[in-house]
Parts: structure tokens; C-alpha cells; sequence
């Protein structure tokens, strides 16, 4: 081999290990991703970010072979307008994106594209296995057919639902939009305004609860569970509490079986630790915080098995696990579980104040581990990123060109999600019934005219972050938002409010 021919070989191949280590692949290389999404769990709910009382395993071994991230974030504080965001790149307040009910149409607007839709451009098999909460059908859905428009009209191949959460009806599984194990001759109907005959209404018989509610949940009653809405009708097809995370796990590994020789996205999207936590009894007394402790446990088991299927085909290398929640910790969301007064020396949101329904800082600070063995050198991260820029992030790593419109919000900070780089964003939105802005390590919440709590949000414990005037806090000093600097730092105040500003103004 001449010198040239050497110098031009040893140029090539520095060239493929750049090009590599940026995240530009050719078809064959590109990762599977599989994005865990859990529900409520809080900063301090995993064992390597803190956790008394329960153990995570499977989320801790995740955590060892990736990057653990400190300052990750949920767009919102609350779990439908994190979704939105999630899937769209856009801030969930540019579409009024709030909690909807089980019978609400799909919010997301199918001529918008979305992560699953990019992804199938870059020649990936989409699938959605759990939650989805973000609406279904057109506002008048026949759940005794198939319930459109859903997930495959912005982008997923495959889907298995709950179709809003836990604690709404209808009580059901979806796999490609229709109701699975639907009886035609026991016919589905769904109210949310007026009651309907069938299955017992909570108000009417508290002595069949597995678990005593609060009044917004004494709705139509299954499985020993009452529920927001009323239902009648299809019984051979309503789901059981206790089976929820094996039969979403089920479905999750067999979609990975069944696309395992081509790239797949498959957005795992758990039930728990929503409300109500019903554990399975593989999972009661796995901690010492009674069920919400317990569906942790189970949470973790969940994580454990995709892991595990990810060996057995020898796709654990060359996939991309992320693993994060939708909003903050909350202890008391209706049911009566004794969360708050089994917490013991927990800390749901670790160090950090605030909860689900809240601006503070818990609210939208996630528990976030990215993983990819082949690619990832193992630490931890304290790069400033949101939920929103893993639509354009994850487009940079598979070469896709964001199209004009797509992902309005979202940043691409690929080499931050890898672990290349230690900064990320410059400013980070959070949502929650008011504005919270990230810069560096100070968080500006923007004041509110009526700064009173409402009572629903009393009613749970949270204290929602509302003010009449304007908040300033350090966090590297003051991490539980204590001391208001806002008059100290007048300069940063001013830079962070026009940065909000233009942030809420932009169409």
C-alpha cells in the first residue's frame, strides 16, 4: 500500500467514524427506538435517582448502560398536552391541548405530521402499545366499529390502546382502532353528560369499590373501579385492572418479534403509575409505600421484560431505549391508596418542589435515561432538553429533513441526547395552568392576575406555582424555589419575560 493509498484509507475511515458519531446513518445502521413513557412517575421514583421504599432494577441496569439525564423535561405538568407536544413538536398551548375525556375527538390534526410520520420516511415500522389520551374519532365515535380518526392517521402501522386512561371510560382495549373481544350482540355506549344503565354507578353502590374515590370519579363501575364516564354494553371486552401491564407488555414484545429484521419505533406508553394503581398480586407488598410503591415495582417489571426481549433477538446493541414520564409525581389524584400518608422518606420529585398540576420545578422535571449500547457512552448529563425536541433530534439521527410547518418548537439536540454535548437548550417552556421558563439555571414563572389555587387542584395537595407577581429562582442554589430573586436580578428577569414572551406570541 502506497502512502497515499494509506492516507486517503485512514481518511475514509475517520470520515465514517464522524459521520457515525453524529448520528448520520445509512438505512441498514439505523437504531430501533423504543420510547418507554411512563405516567406520574416523579424525578425521585427510580432507585438510581433517589427512591426509599421501592426498588427499580431494570430502570437502574438502564440507567448503567446509558445516559442518566438530571435535567430533562416534560412540555407540560399535566399528561395530554405532554403527548401532543411529544408527538407533534409543538407546544401544547399553540393547540389549547388539555386533559380531554374518553369520548373526546382526536386532537391532534391529522394534516399535521408527526414523529411516527417522519420516522416512516426514514423507512421505520411505527407502532403504539398503551395509553393514549389524546382523543379518538371525530367527536362521535360508534365504539362498536372501527374508531377513526387514531393513531394510524398520524402515523403509527400498528396500535394497541387504552383508549384514554385508567380512570375513564370506556374500559376497553383498541388494537388498530376497533374494541377488542367486542360481543356485536352486547353493543358499546359511552357518556360523559348523563347516566346510562348497565354497570353500577359509584354514588349508587360505594360497597362494590376496590378503592374509595372522590366524587369526579363515581362514574359507571368495572372491575370493582369506578370511573370518569358512564358505560353499557360491551362486557366480554372490558379489560382487568390487574392484567394491564402484562397484557401491554405482551403486546409491546410481540410487536418487536414481529419487526425485528427492519427498523421500528415503538412508543411504549404504560399505564402505571396512574391512578387507579391497582397492582397485580405478583407486584402488592413490593414496597413499603403501599400501591403506589407497588405499581413502581410493577412499572419496573415492564421495563425489565422489553429489555429482555431485546436480548433474545439481539437487538439490545442497536436499539434506542428512552425512557421518561409525561408529568410530575402526585400522591393523591382521587382514589384512596394512602399514598401520602405511606411516602414516608421519599421524595416523589427528589430534591425539587412542585408535582403534577404544578409550575415548580417537579412538575415537569422527568426521571429520563437514553440507552443504546453501540453508540452511548454510559454517565449522567445535566443538559437542559424537553420532550418537544426529540421530533427533530430524532430526525437529525435518522437523516430526515424537517418539511416547512413540521415541528414547529422543536430543537434539534441530537448530540445532547447522545451525550456529545453537555449544554442543550437555551430556554425550556414548561406548561401548567400558567408558564415556567428555563434559562440555565434559572427558572422565571410568569404571574397570574387570580392567584388563587383552585379547589380541584387544592383538593390533591399541589401547590400549582400561581402568583400575582413575578418569580425568579436559582436552582443550582435554591432547588426547592424558596427564595424569589425576581427584584435582586432585574437584568435576567427582563431577558427571561421577553424570551417568554416571544415564545407565547409566535404563530
Amino acid at each position: 500500500m502506497t502512502l497515499k493509498e494509506f492516507s486517503i484509507k485512514k481518511l475514509i475511515c475517520f470520515f465514517v467514524f464522524f459521520t457515525s458519531t453524529l448520528g448520520v446513518y445509512s438505512q441498514e445502521a439505523k437504531p430501533n427506538i423504543v420510547l418507554i413513557y411512563v405516567d406520574d412517575l416523579g424525578f425521585g421514583d427510580i432507585g438510581v435517582n433517589g427512591a426509599i421504599g421501592v426498588e427499580t432494577p431494570n430502570v437502574d441496569r438502564l440507567a448503567a448502560s446509558g445516559l442518566n439525564f438530571t435535567d430533562a423535561h416534560s412540555t407540560a405538568a399535566t399528561c395530554t398536552p405532554s403527548r401532543y407536544s411529544l408527538l407533534t413538536g409543538e407546544f401544547a398551548f399553540r393547540n389549547n391541548a388539555a386533559i380531554v375525556n374518553g369520548d373526546a375527538p382526536l386532537i391532534i390534526d391529522v394534516d399535521k405530521r408527526t414523529l411516527p410520520d417522519m420516522l416512516k420516511d426514514a423507512g421505520y415500522t411505527t407502532g403504539v402499545v398503551g395509553k393514549w389520551h389524546l382523543g379518538l374519532g371525530d367527536g362521535k365515535a360508534n365504539w362498536n366499529e372501527e374508531v377513526k380518526p387514531g393513531p394510524r392517521e398520524v402515523g403509527f402501522d400498528y396500535s394497541f390502546l387504552i383508549p384514554a386512561t385508567g380512570d375513564r371510560i370506556p374500559t376497553v382495549y383498541m388494537e388498530n382502532q376497533k374494541v377488542v373481544g367486542l360481543d356485536a350482540q352486547d353493543p358499546i355506549t359511552v357518556s360523559y353528560t348523563s347516566k346510562l344503565d348497565g354497570y353500577p354507578i359509584g354514588t349508587e353502590h360505594p360497597e362494590l369499590l376496590k378503592q374509595h374515590t372522590d366524587v369526579q370519579h363515581l362514574g359507571s363501575i368495572t372491575n370493582g373501579i369506578s370511573r370518569i364516564g358512564y358505560m353499557n354494553g360491551g362486557e366480554s371486552a372490558l379489560w382487568v385492572d390487574e392484567d394491564i401491564p402484562f397484557d401491554l407488555t405482551k403486546k409491546a414484545n410481540e410487536f418487536i418479534d414481529k419487526n425485528s429484521k427492519n427498523p421500528f419505533f415503538l412508543f411504549f406508553s404504560l399505564h402505571d403509575i396512574h391512578q387507579p394503581r391497582i397492582a397485580n398480586i405478583k407486584f402488592v407488598e413490593a414496597s413499603t409505600m403501599g400501591p403506589r410503591g407497588d405499581v413502581i415495582a410493577q412499572m419496573d417489571w415492564c421495563v425489565g421484560a422489553i429489555m429482555q426481549k431485546l436480548k433474545e433477538v439481539n437487538l439490545d446493541n442497536n436499539t434506542m431505549v428512552i425512557f421518561t414520564s409525561d408529568n410530575g409525581p402526585i400522591l393523591d389524584d382521587g382514589y384512596l391508596d394512602y399514598a401520602r400518608e405511606l411516602v414516608g422518606e421519599h421524595k416523589p420529585g427528589g430534591k425539587y418542589k412542585g408535582a403534577k398540576y404544578s409550575v415548580y420545578e417537579a412538575g415537569t422535571r422527568m426521571p429520563t435515561i437514553v440507552s443504546w449500547p453501540s453508540k452511548i457512552r454510559p454517565g449522567t448529563s445535566n443538559a437542559l432538553l424537553s420532550q418537544v425536541d426529540l421530533y427533530a433530534s430524532l430526525a437529525s439521527l435518522v437523516g430526515q429533513k424537517l418539511k416547512n410547518g413540521d415541528a414547529k418548537d422543536s430543537e434539534n439536540h441530537i448530540e445532547a441526547w447522545l451525550g456529545l454535548d453537555k449544554k442543550g437548550r437555551d430556554f425550556l417552556l414548561e406548561e401548567a395552568y400558567t408558564f415556567g421558563l428555563r434559562m440555565g439555571s434559572y427558572k422565571y414563572i410568569k404571574p397570574q392576575k387570580n392567584a388563587q389555587t383552585p379547589q380541584w387542584i387544592a383538593n390533591k395537595f399541589v401547590d400549582p406555582g400561581f402568583s400575582t407577581v413575578p418569580q425568579l429562582y436559582n436552582l443550582d442554589v435554591d432547588p426547592f424555589e424558596e427564595e424569589n430573586i425576581a427584584d435582586e436580578y432585574p437584568d435576567v428577569l427582563k431577558k427571561m419575560q421577553k424570551a417568554l414572551s416571544n415564545i407565547l406570541s409566535e404563530k
